[in-house]
């Protein structure tokens, strides 16, 4: 591709980085997003930072066996390492318990992106930022349709508690913002990266910004890295209760053990939520329920369908009875609603409430699930295991395995066929044709 030119061969070593694992960079096709695109990798990465950046492995690594990789002396890489971790270019992920460290190349989302703008202040040019990936998001949907086009999405909705009645069957803990931050052992909060970015290209709203929760590990490298502040557990209580009084969707870790982050959002804008509304894709994992409307105490106001960060409300004309005119009622798109709560919060008459879907959507139990599914899903699976099971061992696999196991019939055959194509190509790899030797 023509762009490719323009861009310095350390660069494009780590394009094709990037375009690798669960969550890809992909390069866009229209030369606005191109030049976002690249204006996002020279901002953050030096030439030498992309030229390391391009052969980290996809598995978090240790000190020792990383720099083998990189052909880089322990004590020089350190430092190297330092200053990649503090801008959010690297993640030093280190074991609660053992306290050993693994070093792992930050995806773009939940990833660098977030990281370049959750500090009001460092180095980083924030407007120029801003624009550049405003550009490279926004400038054609190669990128969006590369994070939420398929069935496995970084992000799950939490419902909200309090547009829950005592009637309903039984929440699970993972389904409950409260139980998440009650559970976990470590919390931070931080500016939102959505509305940071929104603010520097002028396009802000008034919905509170240090809102971003980081929970558990995730929370330990925000603190650590300093691109936020560390809490209490009631601090991180209260920012979701404020969260919701200003008719924020929570949005979270689309996995059921151990959660990373929860974001507070909104429907201007949140990525998440933009690629609903401007793509229509299923860019989040919905909650297991749907919003619904009582006809009989609705006033017709249409709060609940103006509170809605997806458009999934839509006021309808309706004759009640014969001898009354039309009145507005609202209608649910059930396909569209994510199961947030925000209407019901909205409504003044208590018309709106949240009832069980049909069938909870499926929700991996780990990281290593998610990561599995993605990869199935956008044809990677194969360098997930070459890669992360040469660094992981037998305990990776197993649970790789495991997880294979669990998926349906006809992801298993996709994923069968992903490998069996690594192994084919390796193996004509190997063969010397005869004519040319």
């Amino acid at each position: 591709m023509g762009h490719l030119g323009h861009l310095k061969q350390e660069y494009r070593d780590l394009l094709r980085r990037l375009e690798g694992g669960p969550v890809a960079m992909p390069r866009p096709r229209e030369p606005r997003a191109w030049e976002g695109f690249r204006e996002i990798l020279e901002i953050l990465y030096s030439p030498e930072e992309a030229a390391l950046a391009a052969r980290f492995p996809v598995a978090p690594t240790d000190l020792k066996r990383l720099a083998r990789r990189l052909g880089v002396r322990q004590a020089e890489l350190v430092p190297r390492l330092e200053a990649m971790c503090d801008k959010g270019l690297v993640l030093d992920l280190v074991h609660p318990r053992s306290g050993e460290t693994r070093y792992l190349l930050s995806p773009p989302v939940v990833g660098f992106f977030e990281f370049s703008l959750m500090r009001a202040k460092d180095s980083i040019p924030k407007k120029r930022m801003a624009e550049a990936l405003e550009a490279y998001t926004h400038g054609d949907d190669t990128f969006a349709r590369e994070v939420f086009g398929g069935d496995t999405v970084i992000g799950r909705t939490l419902v909200a508690e309090t547009a829950l009645d005592g009637d309903q069957p039984e929440v699970l803990d993972w389904e409950r913002a409260t139980a998440i931050i009650r559970d976990a052992r470590a919390w931070s909060v931080a500016l939102c990266y959505c509305r940071h970015k929104a603010e520097h290209l002028e396009e802000a709203c008034d919905a509170p910004m240090e809102v971003c929760l980081s929970l558990n590990g995730g929370a330990d490298f925000v603190i650590r890295r300093k691109f936020g502040r560390a809490i209490e557990r009631s601090e991180a209580m209260d920012i979701m209760t404020r969260a919701r009084g200003s008719g924020l969707v929570q949005l979270a870790d689309n996995v059921q053990g151990h959660p990373t982050w929860i974001c507070n959002c909104c429907g201007c804008c949140c990525g998440q939520l933009q690629a609903i509304n401007e793509l229509g894709l299923k860019a989040v994992n919905p909650s297991a329920f749907l919003a619904r409307s009582d006809t009989a105490k609705c006033s017709g106001c249409s709060r609940c369908s103006r509170a809605c960060p997806i458009t999934a409300i839509t006021m309808t004309a309706q004759r009640v009875t014969a001898k009354r005119k039309n009145t507005l009622v609202p209608v649910v798109d059930e396909e569209r609603c994510i199961g947030c709560g925000v209407c019901v919060g909205a409504c003044k008459k208590d018309a709106m409430g949240m009832v069980r879907r049909s069938e909870r959507p499926h929700v991996p139990v780990n990281a290593i699930e998610r990561s599995v599914r993605m990869s199935i899903e956008r044809g990677r699976l194969a360098q997930l295991l070459f890669d992360e099971g040469a660094n992981r061992g037998m305990r990776f696999l197993n649970a790789v395995l495991r997880t294979l196991e669990r998926l349906p019939v006809a992801e298993r055959a996709l994923a069968s066929e992903q490998v069996r194509s690594r192994f084919v190509r390796a193996a004509l790899a190997r063969i010397q044709d005869p004519l040319g030797s």
